[in-house]
């Protein structure tokens, strides 16, 4: 497996998803193989930062100190350009079908993508 590039899993500001060479499968979790058809050494590729709402969720109630100070904060779940679905922080009032683009935020510590609506 080759070593993992720059993404914001690592303080970057870069989503970063793999997809198969040999049958062109798209995934978002970083694994040493194709989660559909098992060959080794998925391609890495940086994403667009853009995509569509899936779903979104508004957190009313802290999960841990840490994220005390942020509540109420927007969690979705995002269809990226690429082909993954993600989880990740969003504007308050994104609805379902709206078109989004990434940028990073600071969130309890860490740096996490954030999506607002495309202009």
């Amino acid at each position: 497996m080759s070593e993992r590039g720059a993404d914001w899993t690592r303080g970057e500001q870069a989503i970063t998803y793999q997809s198969c060479i040999a049958c062109g499968h798209v995934q978002y979790f970083h694994r040493a193989f194709c989660a559909a058809c098992g060959t080794a050494d998925p391609r890495e590729a940086r994403a667009s930062g853009k995509g569509r709402v899936y779903a979104t969720s508004l957190v009313c109630r802290a999960a841990t100190p840490e994220t005390r100070a942020h509540v109420p904060y927007n969690i979705l779940l995002v269809d990226c350009a690429e082909g993954f679905r993600m989880m990740a922080h969003g504007d308050d009032g994104l609805a379902i079908g709206d078109a989004v683009t990434t940028s990073f935020k600071a969130f309890a510590g860490k740096l996490v993508p954030f999506f607002t609506k495309e202009a």
